[in-house]
Order: structure tokens, then C-alpha cells, then sequence
């Protein structure tokens, strides 16, 4: 857990920094700025959007009395995508802006359901 910790609070603000300074150096200070703007408005926008349509999906199964699970993943995944926009650089803006991608989240949420029935059998089969 600490190696994780490690990765995101150092080596990761390190390697956003070093790709910025490189993207800088070869299309400029101004089209790279360029880009962090646009990639934030359009993550905005986009999170906006899914969020506004998981949050009528979720209501929607609730007045039909179903548990609406897949879509509040889809809400957590969502406000992890805005969190994850907020922070400046564009990798983090590139996982972000996958995370609003329905596709790729539908794909996360696969990866994320397998790894947690594994975790949940290991723990109560011990």
C-alpha cells in the first residue's frame, strides 16, 4: 500500500510535470496551455452529461423499485473521472476523460466487479 501511495502523491505529479515540460519545449508554452484548458472544459462538459444520465437512470430504476448498483458505480466512477480532471496534467486528464467514456468504464467496471468477487472469495473461503 505504501509503494501505491508513493506512485501517486510522487512519482506521478513527477512524470506529469515531465511530460508538460516536454510537450512545452516541442509545440509551445501557449499550445500546451491550450491543451490543459480544452482537456478541462471538455472533461466538464463530459462529466456533466454522464452524470446528468446516470442520475436519471438511477431514478428511474428507484420508482421501479430496483436496486439501481451498475449505475451508482457509474456515479462513483463519474466523480472519481472529475476528481481526477481537477488535478492539472494530461495524464491524469487522459484517465479522467476515459473514465467518462462509457465504454472504457463499462470495461473498468468488469475489471473492478472480477477483482472484488476474487478478493471476497479468498477472504471467506480462507
Amino acid at each position: 500500500m505504501l509503494i501505491k501511495l508513493l506512485v501517486l502523491f510522487i512519482a506521478l505529479p513527477l512524470a506529469e510535470i515531465v511530460l508538460l515540460i516536454e510537450i512545452g519545449s516541442r509545440i509551445g508554452t501557449l499550445a500546451t496551455l491550450a491543451i490543459l484548458v480544452l482537456t478541462a472544459v471538455l472533461g466538464a462538459s463530459l462529466a456533466h452529461r454522464e452524470g446528468l444520465k446516470v442520475l436519471w437512470r438511477i431514478q428511474e430504476k428507484m420508482a421501479q423499485g430496483i436496486m439501481p448498483d451498475e449505475e451508482l458505480i457509474d456515479g462513483v466512477l463519474i466523480l472519481a473521472a472529475g476528481i481526477v480532471l481537477l488535478t492539472p496534467g494530461l495524464l491524469t486528464d487522459a484517465a479522467g476523460l476515459l473514465l467518462l467514456v462509457p465504454g472504457s468504464r463499462l470495461a473498468l467496471k468488469r475489471w473492478l466487479r472480477d477483482r472484488f468477487s476474487q478478493r471476497i472469495r479468498v477472504r471467506y473461503h480462507e
